[in-house]
């Protein structure tokens, strides 16, 4: 398996993401690559500053890079030698078989949606996160590639997600809710009310009906589905919501008690990697016809090889054919409504 990683992407590229493509060659075989995309200079100069060999990584030069400000499109209209366009065009061309980035999420799925396109039958591909919870892990899609869906949209989501959740984490049968207001039917959107008969009808999807917020880390299921806009609102409110909460206690301990607070230090360290989204790496991106993985903006060295770990397992178990199988089972056609 081949892997180009955008060394240039991220709040602390180049340094932090080469040394994860370090890190990452301990999870892969001997005969897995993995090749950095980015300025060649200042890759090699990295790796010098890292103590490792100039000749370490195969490179594919790519003197621009898009920032996390710039709108997707534009910027990949306007610099076609980016890291993350010349990445896309390396795997739409098999010259990698996965592509992986820390970067402008936007760019990230628009380059992937137009150089890999989308798996047969998929009509928008969505952005799958791990949320780890007491009750075991939660698939969440999407949460960030499309803000403007269609109940077709969401319905695949689930589909794409169900195959993901049993696939990676072995629920023979995932629990699917929808993120709504409330549990009863009559509440939520059109879009949301749609997308229930969808799954509903679906002898193949195991829908459980909506969730609200408090659900999510309840246990009540493996697989919650929502618009990105949503989906990036959760994801984000859970983030801050852990950093909080961990403070908070740290700081009450240390003022009652410090030796309390010393003892605790270990078991929150412990916890914390549990629930600790680095550990999880990146989130994939279902439907498209390729491996893509997109990390958070803030990925450290472990978060990278924690999701290069992540998209060797993905391309190992031929997850998109069985998303293809999968979809062409449905019962609803392809037809955007």
């Amino acid at each position: 398996m081949r892997i180009a990683i955008d060394a240039m992407g991220g709040d602390y590229a180049p340094d932090e993401i080469i040394a994860g493509a370090l890190q990452g060659r301990e999870v892969l075989g001997p005969d897995d690559e993995i090749v950095l995309v980015g300025d060649e200079t200042v890759i090699r100069e990295t790796l010098t500053a890292l103590k490792a060999s100039a000749d370490t990584f195969r490179i594919f030069h790519a003197p621009d890079m898009i920032t996390m400000n710039e709108s997707p499109i534009e910027a990949l209209r306007r610099k076609p030698k980016s890291s993350i366009a010349v990445m896309a065009h390396a795997a739409s061309h098999r010259q990698v078989d996965a592509v992986l980035s820390a970067g402008n999420t936007g760019a990230c799925v628009a380059a992937c949606q137009i150089r890999l396109r989308t798996l047969p039958g998929v009509t928008r591909p969505g952005i799958a996160v791990v949320l780890p919870t007491y009750g075991g892990p939660v698939t969440i899609c999407d949460v960030g590639a499309n803000i403007a869906c269609k109940p077709i949209h969401l319905y695949q989501y689930a589909i794409m997600a169900s195959v993901y959740a049993r696939e990676m984490f072995g629920i023979q049968s995932p629990r699917v809710g929808i993120m709504n207001i409330g549990e009863e039917d009559a509440k939520g959107t059109s879009l949301i009310k749609k997308t229930r008969l969808l799954l509903k009808n679906d002898p193949n999807i195991s829908y459980i009906g909506y969730l609200e917020g408090r659900d999510l880390f309840e246990g009540k299921c493996d697989v919650v589905i929502c618009e990105g806009f949503v989906g990036n609102v959760i994801l984000k409110l859970s983030e801050g919501m852990v950093n909080m909460i961990f403070n908070a206690i740290k700081a009450e301990l240390m003022n009652r008690n410090k030796l309390l607070a010393w003892w605790f230090k270990s078991v929150a360290k412990n916890i914390f990697k549990k629930y600790d989204y680095h550990e999880y790496g990146g989130a994939l991106l279902l439907g498209v016809n390729g491996t893509a993985i997109i990390c958070h903006g803030t990925s450290k060295a472990r978060t990278i090889k924690s999701a290069i770990a992540a998209c060797k397992r993905f391309y190992d178990k031929k997850i998109n054919t069985q998303i293809v199988d999968a979809i062409s089972k449905s019962t609803v056609p392809n037809n955007g409504q």
